[in-house]
């Protein structure tokens, strides 16, 4: 039986397609990956299309890995030629051949967030940019939109027309892009800019890559900006050798989970793929292959209240499933205890491991609560998107010693270690360094060269001349046919002192950064091991293009705690998605926007990525008093819960025994909408406690606190009171120790006292 009689009827027209623009809109869990993976190899098998002549593109590394482990396993022979990767990591070798076209070095570096910060900062001091008014993070987001829709810092300069901060936006993107390339380096925007402003002005490198390219594939379509699009375009507009554009792209994509428009992503590059792409064949991939019915079907009645969508309804031959849970909680301490005992319970009576149960939500404020909750519990869990490894400063300062003998124009890399360790270089010489080297136009590491020539610099010269022989020594090294580049991490330690350093501190912090440099080179060693030709800039690109869902170890038995922009392309047994209030999820912002419908679908699309993230069992859980901004807030349960039937939920109190009880109308569908939508127009107020503080009872008397307020306990220290009950003569306090957890207390005997 041949490999494609596996396939659905669907994922088979998919794959036998050869010719012309095609778009698989594929649903969650409906085996895009093993399309596209069957795809190439029914081309190079069956079509005679050369390995070499196929190009398939992704956004993650643990995508593309993923992608290029199948498509070696199904392939065979000749699959290396095929080019599996990001839309970065694709720009960065395309860019390597050809960035000199540009005015570049080939050997550039890529700039992280934390070295764009750095730059800006001296930018608007250089411009005199008043950043309390106009924040550097404005700056930024400013510039990385304008590369995002392919706006140059002229074209940004003739839109600001006379807006007093615009102007200050284009000046400031302008000197950016300027420092730059004095530093020959590279954003994360650049790459994608840069390759196709290339591509735009050097036919030659544009037809050399379209003659290469003749079957693209690009995977999570839905989330390309408009950069990528122009990209995508250039390449496939190529003429075959009958004088014919033949657009052999395949793009595979859902519109239902595009979820980034905060990061750029632009929703009608696949609405209007017909339009950009004549002739193009849609093919809808509709049957899933990883949740139950039950779970499946909420997530189509949720998303079905989207107008901006192409039509398509997810099903599966999987079982019926479990109902989907909704449990709203008191306050969000309760949430998280109780959510995390269940968690433990299930795990603790074999039904399940840790690692089989995922903690989504909106904002990755909302990770306290658990983590605290989490610890007192024992219990083993990763968050994803806390920080980055390579953002830690032992790591940032080896990386820029690295960055500084691959490429001596980055000025950022060479401030950054030029004191680190401390070699009596103060800012004061810093300043003169750097004023020597715009005054002369040079870089700062080659006015750090000619220190001795620099006015003022007589006695600090013999501090910088040493940290000069360092590096240039370390240049020649690497340069040398015998080095092994696995020593050049020890090299820069032994040398500086760096790591001398860190074991006289001799503290706990100091061991972990240690161990921290010691994994780096591990993974040093491992990408020389697995490299074709292991090079120092080769391996600064690896790291530089590392996101957080990149380290994400599957094989560890941990929960994972992640934002639910965090948790899409991947699936768990078990999903517990928190905080399903308006306010919270929708958010304040998306409500209250200047566009609300349109922020409001894209918060529906990311609910239903959430939802169909579950493969057994989905739990979603609200909390009528939530902690927001110092306040206790009362908000009612998302408008997302409203839209699930509620023949598909299972609503229940958090003891389990209670259900709760809602309007007959709250879950009722009425020409398509749900009837709670008007939530979406209620203004929410912090809740405050009523005065007289006197929770009912003839015989009661009253008490100084009230929900939400701080308490102390002379046992259990301080905590939040998350309830108040009128008993017959007494009140039952229950109060969130972050110590101890949550505790029910008589009033009377408590000795509960405020602390403001």
């Amino acid at each position: 039986m041949s490999i494609y009689d596996t396939l659905n009827p669907e994922q088979k027209k998919a794959v036998l397609h050869d010719k012309g623009p095609l778009l698989i809109l594929a649903g969650a869990g409906s085996g895009k990956t093993r399309v596209l993976t069957y795809r190439i190899a029914y081309l190079i098998e069956h079509r005679n299309v050369n390995p070499w002549n196929i190009l398939a593109i992704t956004f993650t590394n643990k995508a593309a890995n993923e992608m290029r482990e199948r498509v070696d396993k199904i392939v065979g022979a000749g699959a290396e030629n095929i080019w599996v990767s990001t839309f970065h990591s694709t720009c960065v070798r395309i860019l390597r051949r050809f960035i000199d076209r540009l005015g570049y070095d080939r050997n550039f570096t890529i700039y992280d967030t934390d070295d764009q910060k750095t730059l800006m900062r001296d930018v608007c001091k250089y411009l005199d940019i008043d950043t309390k008014r106009i924040p550097e993070k404005s700056i930024l987001n400013a510039i990385s939109k304008a590369k995002d829709e392919l706006i140059s810092p002229e074209e940004f300069e003739k839109r600001a027309g006379h807006d007093y901060t615009q102007r200050k936006y284009a000046a400031a993107y302008m000197e950016y892009q300027r420092r730059l390339k004095a530093s020959n380096a590279l954003d994360f925007d650049d790459l994608i800019f840069k390759t196709v402003e290339l591509f735009m002005n050097d036919k030659e490198a544009l037809t050399y890559y379209q003659n290469r390219f003749r079957y693209i594939m690009v995977d999570e379509y839905q989330d390309t900006n408009t950069a990528q699009f122009k990209l995508i375009h250039l390449l496939a507009s190529g003429i075959n050798e009958y004088g014919e554009r033949e657009y052999n792209i395949c793009v595979v994509g859902d519109d239902d989970q595009s979820i980034y428009k905060f990061r750029g992503a632009n929703i009608y590059n696949i609405l209007n793929f017909e339009q950009a792409f004549p002739n193009a064949k849609v093919i809808k991939l509709e049957q899933n292959y990883r949740s139950t019915k039950n779970i499946l079907n909420a997530a189509n009645e949720v998303i079905a209240n989207n107008k901006g969508r192409k039509q398509k309804t997810l099903w599966t031959d999987n079982e019926e499933g479990e109902p989907v849970s909704f449990t709203l909680f008191e306050s969000d301490f309760e949430e998280a205890d109780r959510i995390t005992s269940e968690i433990k319970r299930v795990v603790e009576s074999k039904q399940a491991s840790y690692n089989d149960f995922a903690i989504l939500y909106r904002t990755n404020a909302q990770s306290r609560i658990f983590e605290e909750k989490l610890v007192l519990k024992n219990i083993p869990y990763k968050i994803i998107g806390a920080l980055n490894f390579y953002a830690r400063k032992e790591i940032k300062d080896i990386l820029a010693y690295l960055k500084t003998i691959v490429n001596g124009k980055d000025d950022i890399s060479v401030k950054r270690i030029i004191n680190v360790p401390r070699r009596g270089i103060g800012l004061a010489t810093i300043d003169k360094v750097n004023d020597y080297a715009v005054l002369n136009d040079i870089s700062f590491y080659e006015a750090l060269v000619r220190a001795r020539q620099i006015p003022g610099l007589e006695r600090t010269a013999s501090k910088i001349e040493p940290f000069v022989s360092l590096i240039e020594g370390l240049r020649s090294s690497i340069n040398s046919d015998s080095y092994d580049l696995t020593g050049i991490i020890d090299d820069i330690l032994n040398a500086t002192g760096y790591l001398k350093e860190l074991e006289e501190e001799g503290t706990q912090e100091a061991e972990e950064r240690i161990d921290n440099i010691y994994e780096l080179k591990n993974k040093l060693v491992s990408y020389v091991e697995t490299a074709e030709i292991p090079t120092l800039n080769g391996f600064l690109e690896e790291v530089s293009l590392v996101s957080d869902i990149d380290s994400m170890d599957e094989s560890k038995d941990n929960i994972v705690l992640m934002t639910l922009h965090s948790a899409k392309g991947l699936e768990f047994p078990y999903v517990y998605i928190c905080g399903m209030e308006e306010g919270t999820f929708p958010g304040y912002m998306a409500i209250n926007a200047e566009n609300p419908e349109e922020e409001i679908e894209e918060e529906r699309r990311l609910c239903y990525v959430g939802i169909t993230r579950a493969q057994k069992r989905l739990s979603l859980s609200a909390a009528k008093f939530r902690m927001f901004r110092g306040e206790m807030h009362y908000n009612k349960p998302s408008r997302f819960i409203h839209e699930i039937p509620r023949h598909l939920l299972k609503i229940t109190s958090p003891d389990k025994k209670t259900v709760y009880k809602f309007a007959d109308d709250d879950f009722s569908k009425e020409s398509g909408q749900t009837s709670a939508y008007h939530l979406s127009q209620t203004h929410y107020k912090p809740f405050v406690t009523p005065e007289p503080k006197n929770f009912g009872g003839s015989n009661l008397g009253t008490i100084d606190y009230g929900i939400g307020d701080t308490v102390k306990h002379v046992k259990f220290g301080t905590g939040i009171v998350t309830n108040i009950v009128a008993g017959g003569k007494d009140y039952e306090v229950t109060v969130d120790f972050p110590r101890f957890g949550v505790k029910k207390l008589m009033a009377s005997f408590a000795n509960l006292t405020k602390v403001d």
